[in-house]
C-alpha cells in the first residue's frame, strides 16, 4: 500500500466517523475532505475546486429549481388535494392513492420536495379518516424513496450514478432507463407496505403537527367578519365606473364604506380585465344608507341574492390574489399612523380589509394604529410576497406557505408544467448536455414568471450541492491513487469466488449500511468508484454494480437520521428511533433482490 492510498483511506475513515458522529454538518465534512486531500498533496487546487463546478452539481441545482417551480405554482398541492378528494373516507383506497401520488410527484421533483409538499395533505387525510398519523407518514417517505429510480429527476444521486456510468465508458443512464429497476422497486415496496403497515408501524399521533391551511381563507373571512354588512352592486350601463380601472373606484366620499372586491359579471370571479364593464359587480362593506347613496349616485343596482356572501372567499383568495394577516410589532414605524378599512396600502398594491385590536373590530373610519394591532391585507400573491418581508410588520402565516398548500394549479401552473415537459424531452433526446438543459429550464421558469430569482435561490438545496461538490474530489483521489482498485481487490478476494452476484450483494450491503448513518449521496460517492474498479478487476461490466450501489444508497430505510425526510416526519408521526427499521427491513430485502436478480437482466454482467 502506497502512502497516498493510506492517506486516502485515513480521510475516508475520518469522514465516515464525522458523518456518523453528526456533530459537524455533513456539508462541512465534505469540504474538509476536499481540503485534506489538497493539504496532503493528493490533489491539485484545480482538482479540488473542480467538484464545485462539476456539471453534475449544476444539473442538480437546476433540477431543484424546476422542483421549486412545480411547488410554487401549486402542481404538488393539486396532487395532494386529489388524494384528499379521491380517498372518499376509505382507508385502503387512501393508502393506495398515497403511494401512487407520492410516486408520481417524486418522479418529477425528487424525494425532499415530495415529502415537504404532501406531508400536510397526508396529515389532513389521516385526521379525516381517523387514522393515526404514524400509519401514513413513514409510508409517504418510503414510497418516495422507492420511487426515486423511476426517472433521472427522482434524486440527485441518480444524476451522479449516470455521470459515473458515462465516465466509465458506458454512455450514462437514460432519463427513463432508471425505471427498469425503479418500477419493480416501487411495486414490491408498495405490496410490502400495504400488507405490513398495520402490524409493523405504531399507532400514534405526533405532538407537533404542521398547520392545515386548507380552510385558511374562510377562517380569516369569518374572524374579521368580512361578510358582515357585505353588499353586491351590479354596474349599470349608465354608471360612471364603466370603462374605468378597478383602482379608480374611490369611496372616500361615502363614509364608513369600503370596497372589498370587483367581480366579473358573467363568472363571478375576480375581475381580470383592465376595465370595469356593464354587468360587473362591486362588493362593498359598510353602512346600509351609504350603500344606498352609492348605488343611486353611481347608477348601481343593489342585489339582494346570496351571491356576495357565498363568493367572497373565492373572490378574495384565489390563483391571482390572497389574504395575509399581519401584526404591528414594537418599534414599528407604522405605530401611530392612521389607517382605515378599505384604504390602499403599500403603494396601492395591497388593500386593508380589516383592523382589530385585542380580537375586536375597531370602529369604522380612520384609526390610529398601535403596537399589537392586527390587519387583514388583500392583494396579488406577488404583492404579498414583495411587501410583507418588511420588518415593520410581523406576518402571522407566510403567504408563500399558505399558497403552496391551498391553491392547486395556481398562477403559472401550466407554464411550470410546460417547462417540466421541455426538460424531460430535452433530457431524453440528448440534444444538449444535461447541465445546460437544467440551466435553460431554470431561466425559463424565471422569465415566464413562475419563480422570482429569490425563490429560485431558495428552492436550491445548497447543502446537497456543496456536499456533492465537496465529495467528488474524494472519488477522484480514490481513482487517481488506486485506492478504489485496492478495495475492489479486497472485495473480490473475499467473495469473488462466489461469482459476480455475490460481489454485487457485498457492494449493496456495505452501501446500504453506510447510508443508514450518513448522507446517501456521500455513501454513493465513496462506493461508486469501488463499483467501477471492481467491475474492471473482475472483467465484467460495472453497470449492474453501479445500479446495485445506486439502489442501496437510496435505501435510507432503517433510521430516522438516514435522510432529512425521515426526520421531517418523525415529530408529526410520533415515531421513535426503533420504529423505522421494523418497517424498512423487509423493503430493503426486496431491493437487494431487485439489485441482484432483476436489474442484471437488463444491465448484464457480460462486457
Amino acid at each position: 500500500m502506497t502512502t497516498d492510498i493510506a492517506i486516502v483511506f485515513a480521510v475516508i475513515l475520518a469522514a465516515l466517523a464525522l458523518f456518523i458522529w453528526q456533530k459537524i454538518p455533513a456539508v462541512i465534512v465534505a469540504v474538509l475532505v476536499s481540503l485534506s486531500l489538497f493539504v496532503a498533496g493528493i490533489l491539485s487546487p484545480g482538482e479540488v475546486l473542480a467538484g464545485l463546478g462539476d456539471p453534475v452539481v449544476i444539473l442538480i441545482a437546476g433540477l431543484f429549481v424546476v422542483g421549486a417551480g412545480l411547488e410554487v405554482s401549486g402542481v404538488t398541492t393539486w396532487a395532494g388535494q386529489q388524494l384528499v378528494a379521491k380517498s372518499a373516507g376509505n382507508k385502503t383506497r387512501a393508502f393506495v392513492l398515497l403511494i401512487l401520488i407520492a410516486a408520481l410527484v417524486t418522479a418529477a421533483i425528487s424525494v425532499n420536495g415530495t415529502v415537504a409538499a404532501l406531508m400536510p395533505m397526508v396529515i389532513v387525510v389521516a385526521m379525516r379518516l381517523g387514522v393515526p398519523t404514524s400509519q401514513l407518514l413513514v409510508p409517504l417517505c418510503f414510497t418516495a424513496h422507492s420511487a426515486t429510480m423511476l426517472t433521472l429527476l427522482g434524486a440527485p444521486l441518480n444524476v451522479i450514478s449516470s455521470n459515473v456510468a458515462a465516465e466509465a465508458g458506458f454512455g450514462g443512464i437514460g432519463f427513463f432507463e432508471f425505471a427498469i429497476a425503479g418500477i419493480p422497486m416501487l411495486i414490491g415496496s408498495a405490496v410490502i407496505m400495504v400488507l405490513t403497515q398495520r402490524f409493523l408501524l405504531p399507532h400514534r399521533n405526533g405532538d407537533s403537527l404542521p398547520p392545515d391551511f386548507s380552510a385558511h381563507a374562510q377562517n380569516l373571512v369569518e374572524h374579521y367578519r368580512i361578510e358582515d354588512g357585505l353588499q353586491r352592486l351590479r354596474v349599470r350601463g349608465t354608471s360612471a365606473y364603466v370603462g374605468k380601472a378597478r383602482d379608480a373606484v374611490d369611496l372616500k366620499a361615502y363614509a364608513g364604506l369600503s370596497l372589498v372586491a370587483v367581480q366579473e359579471g358573467d363568472s363571478g370571479k375576480p375581475l381580470q380585465r383592465a376595465q370595469i364593464a356593464e354587468g360587473d359587480y362591486l362588493l362593498v362593506r359598510g353602512d346600509a344608507q351609504a350603500v344606498g347613496r352609492l348605488a343611486a349616485e353611481q347608477h348601481l343596482a343593489l342585489r339582494t341574492d346570496e351571491g356576495a356572501a357565498g363568493a367572497v372567499t373565492e373572490t378574495l383568495f384565489n390563483k391571482g390574489s390572497g389574504l395575509a394577516e399581519v401584526i404591528i410589532p414594537p418599534r414599528s414605524k407604522l405605530a401611530g399612523q392612521t389607517a382605515f378599512v378599505g384604504m390602499s396600502a403599500r403603494s396601492g398594491e395591497l388593500m386593508v380589509l380589516g383592523i382589530q385590536r385585542g380580537g375586536q373590530d375597531l370602529p369604522p373610519g380612520p384609526v390610529t394604529l398601535g403596537v399589537g394591532d392586527h390587519l387583514l391585507l388583500q392583494g396579488t400573491w406577488a404583492a404579498l410576497d414583495k411587501n410583507l418581508s418588511d420588518p415593520q410588520v410581523l406576518v402571522v402565516d407566510s403567504p408563500e406557505v399558505v399558497r403552496r398548500q391551498s391553491i392547486p394549479l395556481g398562477h403559472k401552473a401550466w407554464e411550470a408544467l410546460i417547462v417540466l415537459a421541455a426538460l424531460v424531452v430535452m433530457l431524453v433526446g440528448g440534444w444538449f448536455p444535461a447541465a445546460l438543459v437544467a440551466v435553460i429550464c431554470s431561466v425559463a421558469l424565471i422569465l415566464l414568471g413562475v419563480l422570482t430569482v429569490p425563490q429560485a435561490y431558495k428552492g436550491i438545496d445548497w447543502n446537497t450541492c456543496i456536499l456533492v461538490g465537496g465529495m467528488i474530489p474524494l472519488a477522484t483521489a480514490m481513482t487517481k491513487t488506486g485506492a478504489a482498485v485496492l478495495i475492489a481487490d479486497i472485495l473480490i478476494n473475499a467473495v469473488g469466488a462466489a461469482g459476480p452476484r455475490a460481489v454485487l450483494a457485498g457492494l449493496f450491503l456495505v452501501t446500504f449500511a453506510l447510508t443508514q448513518l450518513m448522507s446517501n449521496t456521500a455513501a454513493a460517492l465513496v462506493m461508486l468508484p469501488i463499483a467501477v474498479a471492481t467491475g474492471s478487476e473482475l472483467g465484467i461490466s460495472p453497470m449492474p454494480l453501479i445500479i446495485g450501489v445506486t439502489i442501496a444508497a437510496h435505501g435510507a430505510l432503517l433510521t430516522p437520521v438516514a435522510t432529512p425526510v425521515n426526520l421531517m416526519v418523525m415529530g408529526a408521526g410520533g415515531y421513535k428511533f426503533g420504529d423505522y427499521w421494523k418497517f424498512g427491513l423487509p423493503i430493503g430485502a426486496w431491493w437487494l433482490f431487485v439489485a441482484m436478480f432483476i436489474a442484471p437482466l437488463y444491465w448484464k454482467f457480460a462486457v
